[in-house]
């Protein structure tokens, strides 16, 4: 369904920094990082797609997140949503709601909800039912 979701930042080495813990924690690989430019990326496996991005604004403006905007990541378990979400507060993130049970959505969605350093809204969300 997506090609890539493409999020904005104001300083990148720190958003590259708060991105590479979270991927890391989700177990994403990273695809590229090109500090120069600035942007980076990490993919989907096995495919190379979708991508997730973070970088500069291409139209040169300052970067200011959406209201009602959010990325979701896929998490394998509930563990990794908590793993995630706490790999996310320690590193610059902040809360927008602590991982648990949402049975407003189903019966087995457990997800956590955050903000990256610029104040993206992020989610990591498992909808497996317990083990």
């Amino acid at each position: 369904m997506f090609s890539h979701i493409f999020v904005g930042t104001n300083d990148f080495a720190r958003a590259q920094s708060f991105y590479t813990a979270l991927m890391d924690a989700l177990g994403i690989q990273a695809r590229f990082c090109e500090p120069d430019r600035p942007w980076a990326g990490w993919q989907s496996a096995p495919d190379p797609r979708p991508l997730f991005l973070i970088g500069r604004p291409f139209d040169g403006e300052p970067h200011a997140p959406g209201n009602g905007q959010m990325v979701a990541f896929l998490a394998p378990s509930r563990a990794v949503v908590d793993q995630a979400y706490a790999v996310a507060l320690a590193h610059g993130g902040r809360s927008e709601g602590t991982p648990g049970l949402r049975p407003q959505y189903h019966a087995h969605y457990y997800g956590a909800y955050f903000r990256d350093p610029d104040g993206n809204k992020l989610c990591v969300a498992c909808h497996q039912p317990p083990p």
